[in-house]
């Protein structure tokens, strides 16, 4: 039996979870969707500053395991840019965390889309 995939701790949703081409209809064929996880972890790396080693601690998983959700979510925004396809964010596995500051990483935790804490 193969082992259950583990949770990874999530600090802040996306304010919003659709992004695309403003000139063209919504078609579910040229939709992307990324997780959550995989945003957390551009946000995380790309806006945040952190190493992958820092990524890593902060959603409680592997630094390999971060390496590979970061290349997927970099392939995916490539590819919704690329190809003009609106990348959806939705699913995946996680948990979000209970918004204390020392368990966020100094307060970067925001559990709520919007900015509310």
């Amino acid at each position: 039996m193969a082992r259950p995939r583990k949770w990874r701790k999530v600090c802040k949703l996306p304010e919003s979870n659709e992004y695309g081409p403003l000139n063209v209809l919504l078609n579910e064929d040229l939709v992307i969707t990324m997780t959550v996880d995989e945003y957390e972890t551009i946000r995380l790396i790309d806006l945040e500053g952190f190493t992958q080693e820092e990524c890593a601690a902060q959603m409680n998983v592997a630094r390999t395991t971060v390496q590979g959700i970061y290349v997927e979510a970099r392939r995916k925004i490539a590819e919704s840019l690329v190809n003009g396809k609106t990348l959806r964010i939705e699913g995946g596995d996680y948990k979000l965390c209970e918004g204390q500051e020392k368990e966020c990483g100094g307060g970067s935790c925001n559990r709520r889309r919007g900015g509310m804490k």
